[in-house]
């Protein structure tokens, strides 16, 4: 029952994922209709119900334009778990400010990158210029796409690519 079920809006925008037990919840009271049964039916006593891998909902959510947490998974999400002065991948990145905290560097996407502890040790606390370093790439605020959000899904869920592309 803890299989992810897609959630899709009245107007097919990926809202995101939930389990089975809540979609087929969802689909008794109503309020969804399954759009890909792929997984067969649970069966009780009265009848058979679907087993959904998609559905959308019956009423259309209103919601603020998404944006990625600026978290540390999030920032080596993006920067696909390499360093950025060395390009190398290591088991143990930590987290640099391009423009140190105490020269005025602000904690936000634009100023973290992701470093192997060697270069995090080498730049320290100076800028690019003065510890002769430079990044593979610029930092910035990743694009919240339904791919970006739901790919650790996709994996296993074949039948979503319809639904998500264009998003």
């Amino acid at each position: 029952m803890n299989e992810p079920v897609l959630v899709l809006n009245l107007n097919f925008e990926p809202l995101g994922v939930c389990n089975l037990k809540r979609a087929m919840g969802l689909i008794v009271m109503g309020k969804a209709e399954v759009l890909k049964n792929g997984r067969g039916y649970v069966r009780t006593p009265s009848r058979a119900l679907p087993r959904p891998s998609v559905i959308r909902l019956g009423h259309l959510v209103h919601r603020p334009r998404l944006r990625v947490k600026l978290v540390k998974r999030e920032i080596m999400r993006r920067d696909d778990y390499r360093c950025q002065y060395c390009g190398r991948r290591v088991s143990r990145l930590t987290i640099d400010h391009v423009v140190p905290r105490r020269l005025g560097g602000a904690h936000r996407w634009d100023n973290l990158v992701s470093a192997c502890p060697s270069c995090n040790r080498k730049k320290g606390g100076k800028t690019l210029k003065a510890a002769s370093m430079r990044l593979l790439r610029p930092p910035r605020e990743p694009t919240p796409t339904a791919l970006y959000r739901l790919g650790q899904y996709l994996q296993e869920n074949k039948d979503w690519h319809p639904f998500l592309e264009g998003w």
